[in-house]
């Protein structure tokens, strides 16, 4: 159960955090400033002017996939180049692709054969990884080793995987802004906003100032429903299940609102919810609800310009106006360059630091 007053008390949390979890969840601009210069170092930037028959984004265990997803999302389906997001390199790879893998996990077996195959076939490949052990070695000096330079805990290195893959998407010119500025080389606009919103989550803000505070309070004693309402906000959403299932055990369900609205059982949920509670119910028939499932709660998110209620509407064919919305256009206003890409970021954040409060206050987080 979750122990709510524990939110309230930063020196509380900060003795229970004694691995300093919340410290590293706080890292995440630090992480794409430090992913972007190592990217730089790494020579990822000599590959301007290539253009690749097809950009392979590999999943692995961990934040990877979620990266991967966030990637392939932010090109859309108009991308300049097919882009192919696989567990494995596949069989077709050859000299004129691009490879991009992240692990946390330096002795990922299939990942080090992966790369070996990519690198003896003539693939660029950029590799996040451990400098250290046989994922590094199957691409020692062929692929170009972007090694991490923060340490956190398993689950909270999205940020560097996610700057990786935005460095080749930069040395490519295959994200242009609106008015067709590329991102900037250095990531600071995103380091920035990531910067902006640890501010707003630190432990010493009271809930109602602290937006991961909020939602983790909100989320607690519920099953999650994190349903976006475009593209790149259900991948954020999976990510934010993985985080709640990594840092709280929570288990959350997770995906774009059209095709999550067709799930009848959830959808029925919800709807007994917003009618309130059942007047009939006997109490004494189950006093502690104990045979009961916790109740649902939907947060919808949202990285796009439009109104995420209007959306949900035109998508779903219907609104939840019950629902939590998570539409950061007050922190990354309308119309500012690349603003889908940094919403999502700050959104992704903002679910693992409301994971690890909720995992702190629910003691689900180990002491160190």
């Amino acid at each position: 159960m979750l122990d709510d007053t524990l939110l309230a008390d930063p020196r509380a949390l900060a003795a229970l955090d004694t691995g300093g979890v919340l410290r590293s969840a706080a890292t995440a601009g630090a992480q794409v400033r430090s992913a972007a210069s190592a990217a730089a170092e790494a020579g990822v930037a000599a590959l301007a002017g290539h253009r690749p028959r097809a950009l392979v984004l590999l999943r692995r265990p961990g934040t990877s996939g979620a990266a991967a997803d966030l990637l392939a999302a932010l090109l859309g389906p108009t991308a300049a180049v097919p882009v192919v997001v696989t567990d494995l390199v596949p069989a077709w790879i050859g000299p004129l692709d691009v490879v991009v893998a992240h692990t946390a996990e330096a002795t990922d077996d299939e990942l080090a054969d992966s790369v070996g195959r990519a690198v003896r076939r003539g693939a660029e490949v950029v590799l996040s990884a451990p400098d250290e052990g046989p994922v590094a070695s199957a691409g020692a000096g062929r692929a170009r080793l972007v090694e991490p330079r923060i340490p956190v805990p398993p689950g909270l290195d999205l940020p560097r995987a996610l700057a990786v893959g935005l460095a080749v998407l930069g040395a490519l010119d295959m994200l242009p802004g609106p008015d067709g500025a590329p991102i900037d080389p250095g990531l600071e606009v995103l380091a920035d906003t990531l910067d902006a919103e640890a501010e707003r989550n630190q432990p010493g803000h009271e809930p109602f100032m602290n937006p991961a505070k909020s939602l983790a309070l909100r989320l607690a004693d519920h099953t999650p429903l994190l349903w976006g309402t475009d593209r790149l906000a259900a991948a954020v959403a999976r990510h934010g299940a993985a985080a709640l299932a990594t840092h709280a055990g929570i288990v959350a369900h997770a995906g774009e609102v059209a095709e999550a609205a067709t799930a009848t059982g959830l959808v029925r949920a919800l709807d007994r919810g917003a009618a309130g509670a059942d007047i009939f119910r006997d109490p004494f028939a189950d006093p502690d609800g104990a045979s009961e499932a916790p109740p649902v709660r939907l947060v919808l998110l949202a990285t796009g310009e439009d109104d995420p209620g209007q959306v949900t509407l035109r998508r779903a064919g219907r609104g939840w106006p019950a629902a939590d919305v998570q539409h950061p256009v007050d922190e990354v206003a309308r119309g500012v360059r690349h603003a889908a890409l940094l919403r999502a970021a700050l959104l992704a954040s903002r679910l693992d630091v409301a994971s690890v409060y909720l995992g702190l206050a629910t003691r689900m987080i180990e002491p160190a």
